[in-house]
């Protein structure tokens, strides 16, 4: 994975009529990045996107797309972006091949040829021909990123790609991102509601709350910093109790006949096992379940309403 900065926001702000939408947000991704982009309804997230991709002017701030001032090198900075925002638009009536050539027509230099490379890319290849009409959203959505891959993008930003699939359609597009990460180096920015997609896919993600980044880094690191479960079952379930009880790390005890399950700041388990063994507490198992991406997401947000 790259190091050099492909997406930079600094000072990103919005302000509708009295309400400040996006407020002096910085977020960075750098080449190789597939980062997911979480808030709740109303946080500020897709106005985020909008302006990245051009489509609505911040009230401050900046945005550099591979180096590139999108404000005053406005070509040269969107010539590297790929966007499917909300649900990709096409015409029913017309092929595959046929909407990726309206596409293509607003594009300088994308020729007939790389039409059938982003089709074949997109495991499209035997359906050019079908009206779109015939397609499933699965397909739809494969087809969109066909066509956002016609100007050989560095990054791809993707707005909810996974709504409304079914589990093997879900599949198809994850597999489809993973597979140009890898292949071709290109990055993604993922808005999702889906968190435990984004958590399978996403090497980093930042989460924005009432138009601010509240949280970003690698996804291993985030979800290390919050709360975890252990679970322990011994013979001496009063004396670990009362012993657990006295450690910093622990937030809550509850109990079940001889197993203890224990939330946690983080990942103390270890330090937990070494205290009952030193205090010669007999110890059947012991085991952990680290937090997922949602249960960190909701842990930070809450009371904000649905993600």
């Amino acid at each position: 994975m790259g190091n050099k900065i492909l997406l930079e926001v600094r000072g990103l702000t919005k302000i509708f009529g009295s309400r400040t939408v996006v407020d002096r947000l910085d977020l960075r991704m750098e080449e190789g990045d597939i980062y997911g982009f979480l808030g709740t309804n109303g946080s500020g997230k897709t106005t985020t996107i909008r302006m990245i991709t051009g489509l609505v002017h911040p009230d401050a701030g900046e945005v550099r797309i591979g180096g590139f001032d999108l404000k005053s090198q406005f070509k040269a900075a969107i010539s590297l972006v790929g966007a499917i925002v909300e649900n990709p638009a096409f015409y029913p009536y017309l092929s595959a091949y046929d909407n990726l050539k309206l596409t293509a027509n607003l594009l300088p230099g994308v020729t007939r040829k790389r039409i059938d490379e982003v089709l074949d890319i997109a495991g499209l290849a035997d359906r050019a021909k079908d009206k779109v009409g015939t397609f499933s959203l699965g397909m739809k959505q494969r087809l969109g990123i066909a066509g956002a891959l016609l100007n050989r993008p560095k990054l791809i930003i993707l707005d909810e790609p996974t709504n409304g699939l079914d589990p093997q359609g879900m599949r198809g597009i994850k597999e489809l991102i993973a597979q140009l990460a890898a292949e071709q180096g290109i990055s993604f920015l993922i808005s999702s509601h889906l968190l435990h997609e984004v958590e399978q896919i996403c090497t980093k993600a930042g989460v924005i709350r009432k138009g601010k980044l509240i949280a970003e880094g690698e996804i291993r690191q985030l979800l290390a910093t919050g709360v975890e479960t252990v679970e322990i079952v011994t013979s001496e379930p009063d004396k670990a109790e009362q012993l657990l009880r006295t450690a910093t790390e622990v937030i809550s005890i509850s109990r079940s006949q001889d197993q203890l399950t224990v939330q946690t700041y983080g990942d103390c388990s270890f330090k937990l096992n070494q205290l009952l063994v030193t205090s010669g507490v007999q110890i059947r198992t012991i085991s952990r379940r680290p937090q997922t991406l949602e249960q960190f997401f909701l842990g930070i947000t809450e009371g904000d309403g649905g993600p």
